[in-house]
């Protein structure tokens, strides 16, 4: 009897070679030839769940987004089971900078690709995150949260200080990958921020 194949771990196979081919090389330089060479598998089965390299691109986001919710719930877990607005902000802000190989890769390939699609048409076609503003409302509502428990300062704009938390953490993932500052001093800056924030006014 012929073995079953599983669809979703047959794309999970690809997009893991993906991420992998892409975080040594750099999502412009990957070919489908190559993560068919990774994979182990023919070119002609990557075209088959993929047919063109943008969607292979999309589908390869999406799992390394997957992997970074896991992260985030790594995190949360080992905080306990009520870890918190502050904690949660920070398990979201801290897993996204690049301080190992895995958080790395993904800095690397979200920003990649965001810049890819701003010139390449068929990049720019796809969507390229379901819900842009997630992360945005989450930490909004964790912030709203912690200001009608008297944890953070009441006088702050919950949306502003979320937008910025997440730009600066951006920001501060890239200047890791360049070498201009290390993790730790990242990790402070936002600690600093954070503690304006989550700090009671009289």
């Amino acid at each position: 009897m012929p073995k079953r194949v599983d669809h979703e771990e047959r794309r999970a196979q690809i997009s893991e070679a993906l991420i992998r081919v892409a975080g040594r090389r750099g999502l412009h330089a990957v070919g489908m030839r190559d993560v068919a060479a990774e994979a182990g598998v023919s070119l002609r089965l990557v075209q088959y769940y993929f047919e063109t390299k943008e969607k292979l691109l999309f589908y390869g986001l999406q799992h390394l987004t997957d992997r970074f919710t896991a992260r985030v719930g790594a995190r949360l877990a080992a905080a306990g089971p009520d870890p918190g607005p502050r904690t949660t902000i920070e398990a979201l802000l801290l897993a996204s900078l690049p301080t190992d190989e895995e958080s790395r890769t993904f800095h690397l390939l979200y920003s990649s690709y965001a810049i890819l699609s701003v010139t390449d048409e068929a990049l720019a076609a796809q969507p390229f995150i379901d819900n842009p503003d997630a992360a945005e409302n989450a930490v909004t509502g964790l912030l709203q949260q912690a200001q009608g428990a008297g944890l953070a300062d009441p006088h702050a704009d919950a949306r502003t200080e979320a937008i910025s938390l997440l730009a600066m953490a951006a920001t501060m993932g890239t200047s890791i990958l360049v070498g201009q500052r290390s993790p730790e001093s990242a990790i402070a800056v936002l600690s600093h921020h954070l503690d304006r924030i989550f700090t009671t006014l009289p």
